[in-house]
């Protein structure tokens, strides 16, 4: 069984409605069990001062798989203890605990981030390492992983972070499935770039840019170069690298390998072909390279990674 079903959405005064549709888009819906709650039943007001009808206290999170902390305007004030003493409870039995944007101000100020490393929004980032001098904040991250508390940053950053989750318990498939719902990519890493201090321009480039990825996400089989993106970019191959990070946060063969693995990872998921005729399906002519670069990613080779993922 996948590790969570069961989600609590814990949702402030002041919170944001965009982070509030963003859970909701992405838990509400068939396999998972999820509500919204608040320090206590009532009306919750949100940031632009409409009034949120919340029947959900603190004890939903008693029994939730995965408790989320939304971001909300007021993240700078004390926390309430009992909201507090919820996470920490949580944390202890085992729950998963996720936070984006400002919300990360919680499980910092429950101490569930001391000595570990965390993301916010990446204007407040100073901010939470000035008030939380144990946690190892990551300003440049979309989100960091730390196994049982995972923290992602600003706004549309928690579609990011909710789909990583999703795919990290429920598999590729699953995580792809609601992306495609949501009209949004289905994965991006959590190293990537909050933001990009160089907007690409909008010109004729981009347009080439953009069917350039289109083309090599459709013939993930084919043994695609650098240098043949470029070429059917119409750039240079230095001109070409430099904008693709512009436009993407990464370099193209960083890219290239992480769209064969996502589809890897799929393939492994949701079809019984041998490993070795989907590492030639993702453009691998060595199934051994596949595999070790298939382990680097997940920690374990791809058969152990199909076995796991369908006993869960």
């Amino acid at each position: 069984m996948p590790k969570f079903g069961s989600v609590a959405a814990y949702a402030p005064q002041g919170a944001t409605a965009l982070g509030l549709g963003i859970v909701n888009e992405i838990f509400r819906r068939p396999g998972f069990d999820f509500v919204i709650c608040a320090e206590r039943p009532g009306t919750l007001r949100t940031d632009l001062g409409l009034p949120l009808p919340v029947e959900h206290g603190l004890d939903r999170l008693a029994g939730a798989d995965l408790v989320l902390a939304l971001p909300g305007m007021e993240f700078r004030d004390d926390q309430p203890p009992a909201v507090l003493a919820a996470f920490r409870a949580a944390y202890s039995r085992g729950a998963i605990i996720a936070a984006h944007c400002v919300g990360t101000f919680l499980p910092a100020a429950a101490g569930l981030l001391d000595g570990l490393e965390a993301t916010t929004h990446w204007r407040f980032a100073a901010d939470l390492a000035d008030r939380h001098p144990a946690v190892r904040v990551r300003p440049e991250s979309l989100y960091v992983d730390q196994d049982q508390i995972v923290t992602g940053a600003g706004a549309v950053a928690g579609i990011d972070l909710c789909l990583y989750l999703i795919r990290r318990e429920h598999g590729a498939a699953r995580a792809n499935e609601i992306a495609r719902d949501l009209v949004t990519t289905p994965y991006r890493s959590g190293g990537q770039l909050q933001y990009l201090p160089a907007p690409v321009p909008d010109d004729g480039e981009d347009e080439r840019l953009a069917e350039v990825i289109a083309w090599a996400r459709a013939g993930l089989d084919r043994r695609i170069s650098v240098d043949d993106l470029a070429a059917r970019a119409l750039m240079s191959r230095r001109s070409f690298a430099r904008r693709f990070k512009a436009a993407t946060g990464t370099t193209p063969h960083a890219w290239l390998l992480a769209q064969r693995l996502n589809l890897a990872e799929e393939l492994l998921e949701t079809t019984d072909l041998p490993v070795e005729h989907i590492a030639r399906h993702v453009g691998y002519g060595s199934a051994a390279v596949f595999r070790e670069r298939f382990a680097l990613r997940r920690g374990v080779p791809p058969r152990d990674y199909r076995r796991a993922f369908r006993q869960r």
